[in-house]
């Protein structure tokens, strides 16, 4: 049984970790980019933070979303947002939504380019609030659901355009920072033809001399978020027949956007030795959708959980990881559902046999959506185009020269502990090339 699971769990590709050792130096040159494929509009820039009213804290992968068209983005993990649209969308609505809250529409007018404080309120929902069409049991809704995604989602394909981001850090410093755009070719969640991938444009550094001369590298690159659309792909978490392996069980209830969301715990049963899944799945009981999960890896043996991420690494370094993190969420247009946002949280730790301390690299990986068209020919971009599984992110793409390099796209805000690393780059780049300028005769 653990042969039939590793070799389902190593599908995923959600991390294998290419360790190198005695790597050193630091990348961080000229941005790379790929060519434009359509002409750049100009566009209107917004900036802001989303905070619950009552506490203040920050609602982190909170949507904010344009009324009327694909336009979107989310907040990052310190509630923050940008949210850039067309100057040729000169009136509107921007409808912000979280989980569990009142959702909020807010004029564009009434935008300021920045400063913009959005407070939600929490959504009252009584937890004993019951809905006729809820099976009696949890294991029953979730196979609904799950049964259901020819139903309740996309059912043309369609063409997104995604953000994608992936981080590396050693305790709290960043040592690798890469973040793309690209377009995703999305097939219907009826079909079982995978989705392909493009790289429209690209930018990373990496700063080996933090990494104790081992390069922990995150191979699949977009695809390691991607995977993690449990409608698209349900067998990377719930195998064929996995289902009868975990427990299920009614938690409480909340809402989004009027709709009443059942909150359904599932973990894996005793009996089973191999590491599986724990978590929370969001259904919405109507119509039997799931709009969300969140959930972690079992990692009861780092020996077993070691051998599902772990590629390459020297003879004398142990690696294992110590926490293993899911989230995806679904957005609705027009009575559908579509992959919206997905991220992946990975903790390593790395221990050299001869060595007294370990070190703790933290790798995440995170993708939001933030426009899409339908894809009506149905075409696929030819092979030579498309972005391989086995892709090294980090190795595609250089330096973070330009600070407007994303121009026109949605993108998530950087932390502030990641803008900060972006700004050390740049005015590094800048002294460089002032230096070289100072040298010539």
């Amino acid at each position: 049984m653990y042969k039939k699971y590793k070799k389902t769990q190593k599908k995923i590709q959600t991390a294998l970790v290419v360790l190198l050792v005695s790597v050193m130096g630091f990348s961080a040159t000229n941005a790379f980019a790929f060519q434009e494929k359509q002409s750049v509009e100009n566009f209107k820039q917004y900036k802001g933070e989303v905070i619950d009213q009552d506490s203040k804290k920050a609602l982190i992968f909170a949507t904010l979303a344009v009324e009327g068209t694909n336009i979107s983005t989310i907040t990052n993990t310190e509630g923050d947002f940008i949210l850039k649209i067309p100057e040729s969308v000169d009136d509107g609505t921007v409808i912000v939504s979280f989980l569990g809250y009142e959702s909020k529409n807010i004029l564009l007018s009434d935008l300021s380019p920045d400063k913009n404080k959005i407070e939600l309120s929490v959504s009252v929902t009584q937890l004993s609030e019951v809905n006729i069409n809820a099976p009696k049991d949890a294991t029953t809704l979730v196979r609904q659901a799950l049964a259901r995604k020819g139903d309740n989602y996309f059912d043309d394909p369609t063409l997104m355009t995604a953000f994608y981001r992936e981080t590396i850090k050693k305790r709290r410093k960043n040592v690798s920072l890469s973040e793309a755009v690209v377009n995703i070719y999305k097939t219907p969640y009826n079909s079982l033809r995978r989705d392909a991938v493009e790289l429209y444009k690209a930018r990373k550094s990496t700063d080996y001399s933090k990494l104790d001369t081992v390069a922990l590298k995150l191979q699949g690159g977009p695809f390691n978020a991607l995977y993690v659309d449990i409608m698209k792909y349900p067998e990377y978490i719930f195998a064929e027949g996995s289902i009868d392996d975990y427990k299920f069980a009614f938690s409480r209830s909340t809402r989004i956007k009027d709709r009443l969301i059942y909150v359904i715990k599932f973990d894996q049963k005793q009996s089973i030795d191999i590491p599986l899944y724990k978590g929370e799945l969001f259904i919405d009981v109507e119509n039997k959708t799931l709009t969300s999960a969140v959930y972690t890896l079992n990692i009861i043996s780092k020996e077993k959980a070691a051998r599902l991420f772990v590629r390459k690494k020297p003879a004398n370094l142990d690696v294992w990881p110590t926490d293993v993190g899911y989230r995806v969420d679904y957005r609705e247009k027009n009575g559908k559902w579509y992959y919206g946002y997905s991220n992946v949280l990975l903790t390593f730790k790395v221990d050299w046999k001869d060595k007294l301390f370990n070190s703790v690299y933290t790798m995440t990986a995170e993708m939001a959506v933030t426009d899409w068209e339908k894809n009506l020919t149905g075409e696929l971009p030819k092979s030579k185009e498309r972005l391989k599984k086995s892709i090294i992110l980090s190795d595609e793409a250089i330096g973070f020269s330009d600070p407007d390099f994303w121009g026109q796209y949605n993108i998530i805000e950087p932390e502030k502990s990641i803008e900060s690393a972006i700004k050390k780059i740049q005015r590094q780049l800048r002294r460089s090339k002032s230096n070289g300028s100072a040298s010539k005769p």
